[in-house]
């Protein structure tokens, strides 16, 4: 059974008011207020003189439940958003983890999920410790990128991204955070992402909201449950206001939706869930036995969400 046994985050002490960002973006006052308006985004964490092979290891590096067990790390696993994160030769993946003396798992990277891919990656990681049949092994999964180009730094029309990180160290023990269902759906004819035609992206626009409550759906079904069920829905950091819609639709109070994140941290691709996930378990907001949702879109198009019981 696949379970959290720990989740770390880091996030930059840098805060940058998203208006300090209009040149560098190529937005105008007008549209910048729309993002503050209306999408609920107020600034945003960067390190501009961090790696992101340093931005990794700041978050794994919180990780207390690793800390001797490290020979039982038999996978570290790096979910990106986008396929390239760094310029060639450098590998994140491989210097976090021999960094961290674990020079003796199989190191990987997943992407084709896109913002999604943190979830593909806790999915992946379970079935392959659970594989290997050894009841105490572990798996270490990495989220976060750095906004290093103009396309990693903000999705149009909808976020303005941030540089957090959280790393998610991955069991099979029933007694922690523990996976109960999952679900995922890639609609391929947005694959162009940020390059769609008109029609395309109008498309796109109007089967979001369904397209999310959806795997939702489906992942809490599987799990034998209903909405009412879900303690909290931890989803990624962008538009407040698809939030807000998307819990109409589901006729959920917005309540349910952890959207604390949103204005303070902008979308920190693969790693929002976790990121509002540990925040909620640091404020005291989760008992046990209470069952969330982690939700997420990945451009592309793949919608995710994963129940998990705490």
């Amino acid at each position: 059974m696949t379970s959290l046994e720990e989740v770390a985050v880091h996030l930059p002490s840098r805060r940058i008011p998203i208006d300090e960002l209009s040149d560098e973006l190529g937005l105008s006052a007008s549209e910048m207020k729309v993002y503050r308006r209306y999408h609920g985004l107020a600034e945003v964490r960067r390190e501009p003189g961090g790696t992101h092979t340093e931005l990794l290891l700041a978050a794994a590096g919180k990780l207390d439940a690793l800390r001797g067990r490290e020979e039982r790390v038999r996978y570290v696993v790096q979910a990106r958003t986008m396929p390239i994160v760094v310029p060639h030769p450098v590998n994140p993946v491989h210097e976090v983890r021999d960094t961290l003396g674990l020079g003796h798992a199989t190191a990987f990277a997943v992407t084709h999920h896109a913002c999604a891919s943190g979830l593909l990656a806790v999915d992946l990681v379970g079935k392959l410790l659970a594989s290997d049949g050894d009841p105490d092994a572990l798996a270490l999964v990495l989220t976060g990128e750095k906004t290093f180009t103009r396309a990693a730094q903000m999705v149009p029309g909808t976020a303005i991204n941030g540089e957090g990180a959280a790393a998610v160290l991955v069991g099979t023990h029933d007694d922690r955070d523990r996976m109960v269902s999952y679900a995922a759906r890639t609609h391929g004819r947005f694959y162009d992402c940020l390059s769609l035609t008109h029609e395309l992206s109008v498309e796109y626009q109007r089967i979001y909201i369904e397209a999310l409550a959806e795997v939702m759906l489906a992942a809490v079904g599987k799990a034998g449950l209903a909405l009412d069920d879900l303690t909290m829905i931890f989803p990624h950091n962008v538009s407040r206001l698809s939030w807000t819609r998307l819990a109409k639709h589901l006729g959920l109070p917005l309540e349910r939706f952890f959207l604390d994140n949103v204005p303070v941290t902008g979308h920190c691709f693969s790693a929002d869930p976790f990121i509002n996930y540990r925040t909620a378990l640091d404020l005291g907001r989760l008992r046990p036995g209470d069952r969330y949702l982690l939700a997420t879109v990945g451009l592309g198009s793949t919608f995710s969400a994963m129940l998990f019981e705490h």
